[in-house]
């Protein structure tokens, strides 16, 4: 199972999403902002995938990924947005980053099956984006 960083402002989300992907056997590290995900990320090591809301004071989702990317060595860490911004533009932006995004009210069993996907494929799966590990082409997806 996975190690998976989950970062929410919303605590009734974040109890939530924690209680599901612990339940379904994952170790969860989690955060209620970017940067307590951060300082975690410092002191206990990178996760295996992180689970991100986009809109959150301080710091979106987004850029929390790009400096868990370039500022801790985690370039390659699959990730999955799970966000009530279901804007075009919000989802092309999370999906640049090489991210799978799911949008809220979220069905745990889709969220699940990200999860197992983006941490159970292969590293030479040709459907890949190079460098970008976890994530598909926009037509794939």
């Amino acid at each position: 199972m996975a190690r998976v960083l989950v970062v929410d402002d919303d605590p009734d989300t974040l109890r939530l999403v924690t209680f599901r992907l612990a339940r379904a056997g994952h170790r969860i590290m989690a955060a209620q902002s970017a940067v307590e995900a951060l300082e975690q990320v410092a002191r206990y090591g990178g996760p295996d995938l992180a689970v991100l809301d986009v809109g959150m004071p301080g710091m979106t989702g987004l850029e929390l990924l790009q400096r868990l990317r370039g500022q801790h060595g985690l370039e390659h860490m699959p990730a999955i947005f799970l966000s009530a911004r279901v804007a075009p533009r919000d989802i092309e932006a999370g999906r640049a980053l090489g991210a799978r995004y799911l949008t809220k009210p979220f069905v745990a069993t889709a969220l699940l099956r990200a999860i197992e996907s983006a941490t159970s494929a292969p590293e030479d799966d040709a459907r890949r984006i190079p460098g970008r590990a976890g994530a598909l082409p926009l037509q794939q997806r």
